[in-house]
């Protein structure tokens, strides 16, 4: 199996008919209760209700629709916007026993049978898909008969124009949702000011849906500005503290990943690179590596980590800012366009006291010892772009 592949699909599906929505929490995913917030996301959804869920990164958002969909029957179908986290997801729920795929432009023949057959006789759980897919006439002609538990549209923001992960085919979700009126639709996202909210709502015929809007307050997130001088050497010595999780280092540019993986690994630092020109097998074993590492480093573009389930991840480098929010901060873009964003994921204390667990894959190297990678902004000869 190409997406999902951990473990194969479990031989039947994970659902138990009559099952309260603690019980279903509890048996599959292993949780002894909800976080504030989900319990009642999940019983409106599950009793058939439409819902709008606003939830910051890290609060529990899949669970919204997960847990439901296994209350309901038929199949979830999640409209998901990329291939890494519909991988993601899939891995997760195969782990757990729950019969989970994906349908996207690498799934074998094979593999998209044996969805197939599974759609028809009713053990698939959940069907990630991407919303291009939707445009598909022989996705439509599958779906056909299928019955469907809840549509669940992850990353909701993109549906809006307003939003910056703005994506054309998003628009027309809504039309493929209004050919089954009486399955119930959950929308999410972790960023939607009003415009965006009121947009997305709009969109996907939400109109009567209940809306919910969790709390952003993160006292686990240390946000730290330094200004860039010397980022080389700045970011060996950032990524060299000691700390007790992985890093994710963010580039503008696929070229920049490449060439700062290559600047990191030939400086002590074992980087893993990500982005989208990458060769699918290369993006999954890059992916499930930097998944199961404790202390890995990932150099990524700005899609990777989004959704992903690593609750290790202690630090966020993002190396540039994107255009258009540099534009908004107004006066003070100078001093904020090369940040650097330290993210604690875990609810510990942010000191930077030693501790003997804490741990660092190399040596911060002394002003003057930097090695060059290859390439531009080096020597040698060019990356390839």
């Amino acid at each position: 199996m190409t997406i999902g592949a951990v473990g194969g699909m479990p031989p039947r599906s994970a659902k138990v008919p009559g099952e309260s929505p603690l019980g279903a929490l509890r048996r599959v995913f292993g949780y002894q209760s909800f976080r504030p917030g989900q319990e009642e996301i999940v019983s409106h959804v599950a009793s058939g209700g439409d819902a709008f869920v606003l939830m910051p990164t890290g609060g529990g958002k899949s669970l919204c629709y997960q847990v439901p969909a296994l209350l309901r029957p038929g199949a979830c179908v999640v409209l998901s916007p990329l291939v890494a986290l519909m991988k993601d997801q899939v891995d997760a729920l195969r782990r757990l026993g729950v019969r989970a795929a994906a349908l996207t432009s690498v799934t074998p023949y094979a593999e998209t049978a044996e969805i197939r057959t599974a759609l028809a006789k009713g053990t698939l759980d959940f069907l990630y898909v991407a919303p291009e897919r939707l445009e598909m006439d022989s996705f439509r002609f599958m779906m056909e008969g299928i019955e469907i538990s809840l549509f669940a549209i992850d990353e909701a923001h993109c549906v809006s124009q307003w939003g910056h992960d703005f994506r054309s085919s998003y628009l027309r979700i809504g039309e493929f949702l209004d050919r089954r009126p009486e399955v119930p639709r959950i929308a999410l996202t972790a960023t939607a000011d009003p415009t965006t909210r009121a947009d997305v709502i709009a969109r996907l015929g939400l109109e009567g849906a209940r809306i919910f809007v969790s709390s952003f307050d993160r006292p686990n997130i240390d946000i730290e500005v330094r200004e860039r001088r010397q980022w080389r050497e700045q970011l060996i010595s950032l990524l060299c503290e000691p700390r007790r999780g992985s890093a994710i280092v963010y580039c503008g540019s696929r070229r920049k990943v490449d060439e700062t993986a290559i600047f990191l690994a030939e400086n002590g630092i074992d980087a893993i690179p990500y982005h989208a020109s990458l060769d699918h097998a290369t993006r999954t074993a890059n992916q499930d590596r930097f998944i199961r590492e404790e202390n890995g480093v990932a150099v990524a573009t700005v899609a990777f980590g989004m959704g992903i389930d690593k609750p290790n991840v202690r630090l966020v480098v993002p190396s540039i800012m994107r255009r258009g929010r540099r534009t908004r901060i107004g006066s003070s873009a100078r001093k904020m366009a090369w940040p650097w964003r330290r993210w604690h994921s875990g609810w510990e204390s942010t000191s930077r006291t030693s501790d003997s667990s804490s741990t660092s894959t190399c040596r911060p190297p002394s002003r003057g010892t930097i090695r060059k990678s290859a390439g531009p902004g080096g020597t040698g000869s060019p990356a390839r772009p």
